[in-house]
């Protein structure tokens, strides 16, 4: 197996986001929302770096169905569970 991006790049990187959102949402209760199933982890990392109240949500979407190249089109799997407008 090949390592593109080492672990230590990417919690670095990881860490330069959170300190971005939290310059700009510190204060707020922002919702993250998550496209399951790849970004869980990341996510998982980023949240424990934010020091203030939030909210997560996840949804999932598809555009291969049960081909192995994209369809062009994407279908919601699963929608958000919360009303997202005007929040953060």
């Amino acid at each position: 197996m090949r390592v593109l991006i080492s672990a230590e790049r990417l919690q670095a990187r990881i860490g330069e986001l959170a300190a971005a959102i939290t310059a700009d949402y510190d204060g707020t209760r922002p919702v993250l929302i998550c496209v399951l199933k790849g970004a869980v982890f990341f996510l998982a990392d980023l949240t424990r770096r934010l020091p203030f109240d939030l909210e997560i949500e996840f949804m999932a979407v598809s555009s291969y169905g049960q081909a192995s190249e994209t369809s062009g089109i994407v279908r919601i799997l699963k929608d958000l569970d919360t009303d997202i407008e005007g929040r953060h």
